[in-house]
């Protein structure tokens, strides 16, 4: 089956300026008669080349970010066809599987897919940890459709509870992790947080993982869990010093690292500390580990006992070497400018190793080995 091959409306002015971006192409190809406000600011000020991008079959993707169904907003206009890609041909750059169901709104799906984590990273990263620390037991907090959680669950770990408060990422996570349970709410509530305990009582956990929404982190100078805006990274942070997993794991935009002189990340380092974690901080980059897009990402790891710098995958791919739109989304029926299907059952035949795995017809282990093998 192939889920959530859905596209989205473009007005007839974006449509007119979609007709105009070859592949590999962007605003600047548009035509100078098309009447749009907002090009003649784009134009004025010089903007990013991203903007009004068309796809190119040879190269990886952009970034693919909650606004994919929008061509002024980024790189998500298909290599050939004149429309933006749909849910399915997103959720394929962020390496989901086909098998691996979106529910909710069509608007929701971009949310869903834009701030996953790419789960073929999210299994090197996994598979790294796996072998240093001999866990098994993860509870996600923050989990959203739960990419984080799919890399951790194809590397051998349990996924025993989890927590958002999204109700179409939760709709999607249930759906696709039955054997975990879900906890849908506001975790500063006491009792959404006594729902989650009482759900690995009696289980040993090993690790919690998640990405915890951290928007004060331009205050210099300031506890971190001391600006109202940290809230919820307060909650990651009380559920470790309860929970006291041997390992940690957050992952956060790229420039939590640089931030504030650094200071940021040194105060997320010393909340930590201060319950006994080592806190490592690296910005991944996705492309390097197979997946077909250009999307930087920094992952945190502590560990009460060890170097978390040990717990890093190495990267495989080098830049002339990285999967492309092409190996992603090729062998995808084609469909118009709003249509598509939330269900297809069709048999598609693999053009490449990545749709083999996105098929099922090789597991992750064994695309990882190819890769390594081919680079």
């Amino acid at each position: 089956m192939i889920y959530n091959h859905i596209t989205y409306p473009l007005s007839e002015l974006d449509l007119r300026m979609v007709k105009c971006v070859p592949q590999g192409g962007n605003w600047k190809n548009i035509s100078l008669d098309i009447p749009s406000k907002r090009l003649e600011q784009i134009r004025k000020s010089g903007g990013r080349t991203t903007l009004y991008g068309r796809l190119s079959w040879g190269k990886p993707s952009f970034t693919v970010t909650t606004y994919f169904n929008r061509p002024g907003n980024g790189t998500y206009i298909h290599p050939v066809q004149n429309r933006v890609i749909s849910a399915r041909e997103a959720a394929r750059l962020q390496s989901f599987t086909d098998d691996f169901r979106f529910f909710g709104t069509k608007g929701s799906l971009c949310i869903q897919i834009g701030n996953a984590v790419p789960p073929l990273l999210a299994y090197s990263i996994a598979t790294k940890i796996k072998k240093v620390t001999n866990t098994k037991n993860v509870i996600d907090l923050f989990c959203g459709a739960g990419g984080l959680s799919k890399g951790f669950e194809w590397a051998g770990y349990n996924i025993i509870a989890a927590n958002d408060n999204y109700k179409f990422a939760c709709q999607t996570f249930r759906a696709n992790h039955p054997d975990t349970t879900l906890i849908e709410g506001d975790i500063t509530k006491k009792e959404v947080k006594d729902e989650l305990f009482k759900a690995i009582q009696g289980k040993k956990i090993d690790i919690i993982i998640g990405g915890p929404p951290c928007q004060g982190f331009s205050h210099a100078g300031k506890r971190l869990v001391d600006d109202p805006r940290n809230f919820l990274f307060k909650e990651f942070v009380e559920i470790v010093k309860t929970i006291k997993p041997k390992v940690i794991l957050l992952e956060n935009v790229e420039g939590i690292l640089t931030m504030n002189d650094g200071k940021s990340f040194e105060s997320i380092k010393d909340n930590f500390k201060e319950l006994g974690y080592k806190l490592q901080g690296k910005k991944l980059h996705a492309v390097r580990y197979g997946v077909p897009q250009k999307r930087k990402r920094v992952v945190m790891i502590g560990l009460l006992e060890g170097d978390p710098d040990s717990c890093y995958p190495e990267e495989i791919l080098q830049d002339d070497q990285y999967l492309t739109v092409k190996d992603a989304i090729s062998n995808l029926p084609p469909i118009l400018v709003n249509g598509g299907a939330d269900t297809l059952d069709l048999v598609i035949k693999p053009e490449s190793n990545f749709q083999k795995l996105l098929t099922g017809e090789i597991t992750p282990k064994e695309f990882v080995g190819a890769l390594n093998k081919s680079a």
